[in-house]
């Protein structure tokens, strides 16, 4: 409801804006004893032209709200179960493949599609959930086109995987009910400019592929925190995510917008002190030398940009039966994405949280953090990610790569035992090909 609120808003405050300042305009115009006849002529003689620019900008945001939301609709969404093998022994590049395989099955192939099917790529979620200790796997996707994609691509990767899909979402089992549940809600983001890569399995050395029993398993904070939970707390982790395009008419949008290798190039000309003002010899010779850490930092930058990216948005809420919350849970789990930090790089940081009390704002009724963390827990539910600190950019959607996301989000390794963290107990394998059949 929100969202379509927001979306009426944006496309009838222009207009209304327009008319006001008509009227204001013709008001002075007549205080100063103006003849607005001459100029109403001229308005009604070019109207072929302004007023089909008008009507375009009034509706355009209308019409691109409802096409989108058509299609969303049309796509559905699945929440799927993912119930981890016996035997792990691929390392998070496995899953940064599957994230580069659903990365652009809503991608548009034409106008048409664009403005008047309404294709677009659709939010995708990777999420992690403690039921009273119980550790899971969920990732909550588009029915129609990312879901047998996801799922085809999980059995590749991980034989022995399984992959349900729930009836009813997980998340079913806390409802608004502030005389039930207590709620904690935070989002989580790069601290720096997005285009410096966080800590990724690669700076973990998992790509050289070492014997399972010296795998670093950059995710085990994280799961020992989350099999601690008590059987009356429920810990969420969400990992929102669209793919990053490059944004223009094609993508249904007036204004241009660049992708982000545009501004990792800038961040990279700065870092080696390039000058575009200066070619040749001159502009060599006054390149400052770089530290191996600098050079270090720019190889990281080139590789993450070169690989498909997501706009990413990080949610992790605390729930517990009234009476029962446990603040010293808070902090050990803000504290579980310090695994992925990179001081030089970038680090995860709060970026808003449902206590935050603002200077000249002060909550004396309590109302709007209750607000808050209803409108948290409605959103967590349908997926969706709104930016809830809006004095500045600081909780917009972060950019991370496939390399980045893989690493925060995987199948873990068998060295991961976490004893509330359930695995299948079997393999299924296919019957043989040449299975005798017919009567004996």
């Amino acid at each position: 409801m929100g969202e379509k609120l927001r979306s009426l808003v944006a496309g009838f405050a222009p207009p209304a804006f327009m008319f006001v300042g008509l009227a204001i305009l013709y008001f002075m115009l007549q205080t100063l004893g103006v003849n607005f006849k001459p100029i109403l002529t001229i308005a009604v003689a070019l109207s072929p032209i302004w007023l089909p620019l008008a009507i375009f900008y009034i509706t355009f945001e209308q019409w691109m709200w409802s096409v989108e939301e058509k299609f969303k609709y049309e796509n559905g969404r699945t929440t799927l179960r993912i119930k981890l093998p016996q035997e792990v022994l691929k390392t998070p590049e496995a899953m940064e493949s599957i994230l580069a395989q659903i990365h652009s099955v809503n991608s548009r192939d034409n106008l048409m599609q664009t403005y008047l099917d309404g294709k677009h790529p659709l939010v995708s979620s990777l999420e992690l959930a403690s039921i009273g200790g119980e550790v899971r796997f969920y990732a909550n996707v588009p029915t129609k086109k990312v879901k047998p994609i996801l799922e085809a691509q999980l059995y590749a990767q991980y034989p022995g995987i399984e992959v349900v899909e729930e009836l009813v979402d997980y998340t079913a089992e806390v409802t608004w009910d502030p005389e039930k549940w207590e709620i904690m809600s935070f989002h989580m983001g790069k601290k720096d400019d997005e285009v410096f890569p966080i800590k990724t399995y690669i700076d973990f050395g998992l790509d050289k592929q070492p014997k399972e029993e010296l795998k670093f398993e950059p995710m085990s904070p994280m799961l020992e925190y989350l099999g601690k939970a008590k059987p009356h707390e429920r810990v969420w982790i969400q990992f929102l995510m669209v793919p990053h395009t490059k944004m223009g008419l094609k993508e249904g949008k007036l204004v241009e917008k660049d992708s982000w290798e545009t501004a990792a190039k800038k961040v990279v000309n700065e870092l080696m002190g390039r000058d575009k003002d200066k070619t040749g010899p001159e502009e060599t010779d006054n390149r400052p030398i770089l530290t191996l850490s600098e050079r270090d930092t720019i190889a990281a930058i080139e590789r993450n940009v070169s690989k498909y990216a997501y706009e990413v948005g990080i949610r992790a809420m605390y729930i517990a039966e009234i009476g029962k919350f446990d603040s010293d849970m808070i902090s050990p789990l803000v504290k579980t994405f310090a695994q992925y930090d990179m001081f030089g790089r970038n680090i995860f940081k709060v970026r808003w949280r449902t206590d935050f009390n603002y200077m000249f704002f002060q909550d004396i009724t309590g109302q709007r953090v209750l607000n808050a963390k209803k409108r948290e827990l409605e959103n967590y539910k349908a997926r969706y990610y709104i930016k809830e600190e809006k004095l500045s950019a600081i909780d917009d959607f972060k950019v991370m790569s496939v390399e980045e996301l893989a690493t925060i989000w995987h199948i873990p390794g068998s060295s991961v035992v976490t004893p509330n963290l359930t695995r299948v107990d079997s393999v299924r394998k296919e019957a043989p090909a040449n299975l005798p059949t017919g009567n004996f």
